[in-house]
């Protein structure tokens, strides 16, 4: 099906020239685009309408998970009718396989897969090798090794009414693709007999498959729903593909497993020359337990160690990934590029250092190495046609699009780019007070940023001590408190925030119409021009926003960052005069919140005798799990930290 944009709004402000300039820029076989949006200006409704347009399979990859979800959300509603896939990495938990060297310590490969997400990614290659409508939303995981498309296309099975087939032919081929026969859980990857009949559920599905036989004929195929065994519908044809991405034919196990065989010897050999006897062993070990259980089963824990024979690739070739599955001419959008893109540089070097100390003391094979993310310059062969889409991109973008530099500045609400003073250091305290009484006279909230943490500490104290309501905002504060204090702001139980680093996310907060930057003048990261521009931006959701920096000079990075706000601001005023805008502050509603560590020991302890702690943890976990599968990142984690909170600070009854 072609994309359909579902929405009751219509682009507005900048969004419509800059929809067009991107849609030609692309159809003209421009390779690279930057969309500049500035916070707020609808940039999620901009890339929705291009890829309307440009009709192409497109990838959006984001920094995290979070920022994922709710970008899936997001294209969910906007195109119901075509394929949004959701891409992430599927540990809940995860412990990488490692070597300790100093401790001669080695640590087991641990960990927790969500099976929901885990279907997901499913979901999503199949998308890909079976329909041209896929929007996939990924977070950096996508560069991961995933298994070669052709073998996990080559191994999908396909049935159709009336093809002849035995039953017991049937349940061998989905055996070979790493289904599994169970007559009492049946779940996504498992296949059950029911007489003339074999029901079975896809890995990618929720929805059950029923296969019906007459003699060796499929006189049926129906989608059904497991738990009633209710009908949805009969279809002609399906194909089935692999319940893993690492599934291999017979004939290709057998050639993986001979070219194992052959690097093991080669290893086994320089061991024994190097005198390493152990290393010698244990990889004989290993390797030859890894072989059995690969013929026998087709699988072997830690199968991925091995993706590089199963794909047939040669030493320090790259990783097959999710980018594989796309056909050629794809859209490729990066959001918030300036995080993003850095990210997709420094994945694999972490993963190589850590894969070296396995390899040299005999756990794995040198071709593990070749288990890993994508190098960047990997990457970028990959790349057809791509969109950074960043309010603040960094000059890797910016020189990529050349010309091709996009700006949307307006914005639909009609507010515009804060007020920006620069002011002495000299008494500044003093000056500080005047303004954040200001600001609170008006009912409104005020951010405080600072260079060190002493500072910070001492500022709150102070501001305290002259009868502000002031919180401080650290990294030592955990998932539950932080949103506590950011929820407290918001409905004003204090009105002044203190911290060092307010560039995090879930900081646009409506009701903050000040920012005060301390030390504004001493240049590095968290003074850099970048990053002044997004702490601007902290309160540009408010009509009265108002930026004040502190400082004795004006540094490089204060100059460009304030030229910028001023010329956006500057253009964001006259449209509005031109049009008959009167900007509105943004109304968004505040959560219900958790409660404070004391409370919630007191509501468990006060239930304790009726209420095991243990089963208290338990029910929470629950609720963890849930809020994950949900993709309610935020709430899975506060969850996680009030779990851990109770393990901690309770004794068990």
């Amino acid at each position: 099906m072609p994309f359909k944009l579902v929405s009751p709004f219509s682009p507005s402000g900048d969004q419509p020239a800059a929809i067009k300039r991107l849609q030609a820029g692309f159809s003209s076989g421009a390779g690279f685009q930057t969309l500049l949006g500035v916070t707020g200006s609808g940039k999620t409704f901009s890339m929705a309408n291009l890829i309307e347009r440009l009709q192409k399979p497109t990838l959006i990859i984001s920094h995290n998970k979070t920022l994922a979800a709710q970008l899936y959300r997001e294209f969910k509603e906007f195109f119901p009718e075509n394929a949004v896939e959701y891409f992430v990495s599927y540990y809940d938990y995860y412990q990488p396989e490692a070597y300790v060297v100093t401790k001669d310590l080695y640590i087991e490969k641990d960990s927790d897969i969500n099976e929901k997400i885990d279907r997901m990614r499913h979901r999503a290659t199949h998308s890909l090798l079976s329909r041209t409508d896929v929007i996939i939303v990924a977070s950096v995981s996508c560069i991961y090794g995933l298994g070669s498309p052709v073998n996990y296309s080559d191994l999908k099975i396909g049935l159709k009414t009336g093809d002849v087939i035995k039953r017991g032919e049937l349940l061998e081929k989905l055996v070979s693709i790493n289904f599994t026969r169970n007559e009492y859980e049946f779940i996504p990857g498992t296949f059950r007999v029911r007489g003339e009949r074999v029901e079975l559920i896809p890995i990618y599905s929720d929805e059950g498959l029923r296969i019906t036989f007459f003699d060796d004929e499929i006189e049926e195929i129906a989608l059904f729903e497991p738990l009633t065994g209710k009908v949805l519908q009969k279809i002609p044809e399906i194909h089935v593909y692999p319940a893993t991405h690492y599934a291999a034919d017979k004939k290709i196990l057998e050639l993986a497993a001979d070219r194992i065989e052959s690097e093991l010897k080669q290893r086994i050999d320089f061991f024994q020359s190097s005198q390493k006897l152990l290393e010698a062993q244990r990889i004989s070990e290993r390797t030859r337990y890894d072989l059995e259980l690969m013929r026998e089963m087709g699988y072997c824990k830690g199968v991925e160690n091995y993706s590089r024979h199963l794909d047939g690739r040669g030493p320090g070739e790259p990783p097959y990934t999710l980018i594989d599955y796309f056909p050629k001419d794809f859209l490729l959008i990066i959001d918030e590029s300036h995080i993003t893109v850095p990210q997709l540089k420094g994945m694999q070097h972490g993963d190589s250092a850590r894969k070296a100390s396995l390899v040299d003391y005999g756990f794995r094979l040198p071709s593990a190495i070749d288990n890993r993310p994508l190098k960047f310059e990997e990457l970028s062969k990959k790349f057809h046609q791509v969109l950074f889409v960043s309010a603040t991109p960094t000059e890797f973008e910016l020189q990529l699009s050349g010309k091709n530099v996009i700006e949307q500045i307006i914005r639909p609400t009609g507010l515009v780019d804060p007020v920006i003073e620069v002011r002495k250091t000299e008494l500044q305290i003093d000056d500080i007070q005047v303004e954040l009484k200001r600001c609170i006279d008006r009912k409104e909230r005020a951010l405080v940023t600072t260079l060190t943490k002493r500072m910070s500490e001492d500022l709150t104290a102070y501001l305290v001590n002259a009868g502000f309501k002031t919180r401080y905002l650290h990294s030592e504060i955990d998932t539950i408190e932080r949103m506590e204090i950011i929820r407290g702001l918001r409905l004003g139980e204090f009105d002044v925030l203190v911290g060092i680093n307010l560039l995090r996310e879930g900081l646009d907060l409506p009701e903050v119409s000040l920012v005060v930057i301390l030390d504004a003048d001493k240049e590095g990261f968290l003074r850099s021009a970048r990053s002044l521009i997004q702490t601007f931006g902290r309160c540009a959701r408010n009509l009265n926003a108002k930026v004040l920096l502190y400082a004795d000079r004006i540094s490089d990075a204060m100059k460009e960052a304030m030229q910028v706000t001023t010329r956006r601001r500057q253009i964001q005023v006259e449209y509005n005069e031109t049009h008959g805008i009167t900007p509105v502050s943004i109304r968004k509603s505040i959560g219900e919140g958790l409660a404070p560590k004391e409370e919630i020991a007191k509501n468990v302890i006060k239930y304790v005798d009726s209420y095991s702690l243990e089963e208290v943890i338990e029910k929470l976990k629950l609720e963890m799990e849930k809020a994950a599968n949900n993709l309610q990142f935020e709430k899975a984690a506060e969850l996680r930290d009030e779990i851990f909170m109770l393990q901690k600070e309770l004794k068990p009854q």
